[in-house]
């Protein structure tokens, strides 16, 4: 290197420097410190920490309720991977290859809630799943049927809060999917048809393979969303019951830090839960990222 690609270099250094204090300070530093914690008994308020080395940890997975809230972290992640993946995909295909009509209507009208907060939409579906007084009950009255009382119902209030989530991310997700399917070659799509190609095939073997350079951004991000977003309805609704049917691993971190003060404790799920994710991204950078089309 010359002397002014050294000066062009150390300039971009510069210009770097205030996002990696920033990193260091908000991610870096918390991330490390969380880590200390998790081999330490600490309630936040003894001036000392016990050291436990991996006492925690062992605690943790000895909970039976700990693999229960590992079903329901897996099962949010599957069903809202149906709920805001998978739809917004088929959505996507038929407003830009099939309808073609009313995508600026379709686009505000899904976009909307992810403006309204999370904690609204929680209180507001509260309300309007109430099984005695909402309603959906009074409407579900007149042709005499009732509803669960979802909250205190394992299964049921899962499902009712991965709807709540989707109420608010499945426009974002939505929006980034049309854009990616309508990068797609529309001159492929038309010799297609002509060859009398199903539709679904042309879904399954032409848009989404092209647009799965979108596709696997909303997916990792949907995967985030079941770990990550639920985390509002579940603290706003039920709190993580009944008896821990709806808690999931954030929820975990979260009471076992804020209820019940055991930061050890916390820290430990929280490491354990970024170990799960960093496997999540380690699989799909195995077994899908190969397949993904770059244009160009």
């Amino acid at each position: 290197m010359n002397r002014e690609d050294k000066k062009q270099a150390a300039l971009g250094y510069v210009f770097l420097l205030p996002s990696l204090v920033m990193f260091a300070v908000f991610m870096f530093y918390p991330l490390f410190y969380t880590l200390y914690l998790s081999f330490f008994e600490w309630n936040m308020v003894k001036p000392v920490k016990k050291f436990v080395g991996l006492g925690n940890y062992i605690s943790v997975l000895k909970d039976p309720n700990t693999w229960k809230i590992f079903g329901n972290t897996f099962w949010y992640i599957v069903i809202l991977l149906v709920f805001n993946f998978v739809m917004p995909y088929i959505l996507s295909f038929i407003l830009s290859c099939v309808i073609k009509k009313g995508q600026s209507f379709y686009k505000a009208v899904f976009f909307l809630p992810s403006v309204i907060s999370l904690v609204v939409g929680s209180i507001l579906y509260t309300w309007i799943l109430n099984p005695i007084s909402g309603p959906v009950a009074i409407v579900a009255g007149w042709f005499g049927l009732k509803l669960p009382f979802w909250s205190k119902t394992e299964g049921w209030v899962i499902a009712v809060l991965c709807i709540i989530t989707t109420w608010k991310t499945f426009g974002y997700n939505f929006i980034n999917i049309l854009a990616g399917v309508s990068g797609v070659s529309m001159e492929v799509i038309e010799a297609a048809r002509l060859e009398n190609v199903p539709m679904w095939k042309i879904f399954k073997d032409i848009v989404v393979p092209m647009s799965s350079a979108t596709g696997i951004y909303v997916f990792i991000t949907t995967i985030v969303q079941g770990l990550q977003y639920v985390f509002t309805p579940i603290k706003v609704v039920t709190q993580g019951g009944p008896n821990y049917a709806s808690s999931n691993l954030i929820y975990m971190s979260y009471h076992e830090a804020f209820t019940l003060y055991k930061t050890g404790t916390s820290s430990a799920v929280s490491v354990m839960t970024m170990a799960l994710f960093i496997i999540l991204l380690v699989l799909e950078f195995r077994f899908v990222e190969k397949g993904v089309y770059y244009e160009n």
